[in-house]
């Protein structure tokens, strides 16, 4: 009889790809995976589904207790269980920075994080993992940031992977970056720079809102606007102390915005098996309408998508990934 209950595996892998990053971050990772119930039973390989981490989060965080909501392994049980969903391998990669995230880009002011994804960590779990190692099995999917690079990932990789699924992932960044310019212009005059603020804020012993939300920027413009010649090898998308927009560096953060990247990944995006997304209705960083106008620009371009918008906000919709993992492991089965 098979066991009700998979378990997680984790692995060990040390990348050349984040080898001398310039936060110092560390390049030996724990990679945590979930291997379905009867995995260790028999020699049969599973689809795969890589679920990335939102902003600030880490792959292992995933799995931390919470008794007001499910982990992923329990929710994978359930699911599994059910027959709501066939068996599969789910990977929680660690992309985390001293910025809060990587957006799973590569950049010179955070690492090679596209390539440690996708060159690394893809074949390396393919080798040591019993998966089923082509595209048409193999998925992304995550929550807010998480679904950012799920989309990135998805559109200029679809030799890697064949199924796509995003949360409230970051899209139209004019309605979910531009409201919080403001705080960083701030946020660095307060500290005095920007040298200066991430000083502080690494110092914090308790990092407060106002802070995540400088934070926040800085990180993006370390993924989209990257200058090794500025303050922590970044471009800001504004001028100090003004705040006035430059639309040369905000030029740049465009053309990674999922809404922008689409006609460029048309057939990318058509050749996929699955694209399911979602978002709440009541998103406070507009991400709802960032997937409106996303699917928009697929229904333009005639490629195949599924959306749901539930009543609903940002956080602590955990419970909505019963619907990426279920349509993704069904269609990449």
């Amino acid at each position: 009889m098979k066991p009700d209950k998979g378990r997680i595996e984790i692995l060990r892998h040390r990348s050349d790809a984040l080898r001398g990053n310039p936060l110092g971050d560390p390049v030996d990772r724990d990679v945590y995976c979930y291997l379905p119930p009867g995995y260790d039973a028999g020699a049969e390989r599973y689809p795969v589904i890589y679920f990335l981490s939102g902003f600030t989060g880490t792959g292992r965080a995933h799995l931390n207790f919470d008794p007001w909501a499910e982990t992923i392994d329990a929710r994978l049980d359930r699911l599994i269980g059910s027959d709501a969903m066939p068996p599969v391998i789910c990977v929680l990669p660690d992309c985390f920075t001293r910025f809060g995230g990587s957006q799973y880009v590569n950049s010179s002011a955070t690492g090679r994080y596209e390539d440690y994804m996708v060159r690394e960590l893809v074949p390396f779990v393919d080798e040591r993992l019993r998966t089923k190692p082509a595209r048409e099995h193999r998925g992304v999917t995550g929550k807010s940031s998480g679904g950012y690079g799920a989309m990135y990932l998805a559109m200029r990789h679809a030799d890697v992977f064949g199924g796509l699924g995003s949360h409230a992932g970051d899209a139209y960044f004019a309605y979910c970056y531009l409201p919080d310019f403001p705080k960083l212009v701030m946020g660095i005059e307060k500290y005095g720079g920007v040298n200066e603020f991430f000083a502080a804020f690494e110092a914090m012993p308790k990092k407060t809102d106002e802070a995540f939300g400088v934070l926040n920027i800085l990180a993006m413009a370390a993924c989209y606007s990257p200058n090794p010649s500025q303050p922590l090898g970044i471009d800001l998308p504004v001028a100090l102390p003004s705040g006035e927009i430059r639309s040369d560096i905000w030029a740049k953060w465009i053309e990674f915005d999922p809404v922008h990247m689409a006609t460029r990944h048309a057939a990318d995006l058509r050749s996929l098996r699955v694209i399911f997304l979602d978002a709440g209705k009541r998103d406070e960083y507009n991400l709802h309408l960032g997937a409106r106008i996303f699917c928009a620009r697929l229904d333009q371009l005639g490629v195949k998508h599924a959306y749901e918008e539930f009543d609903d906000t940002h956080a602590r919709i955990l419970y909505r990934y019963d619907r990426s993992l279920t349509v993704l492991a069904i269609a990449l089965a």
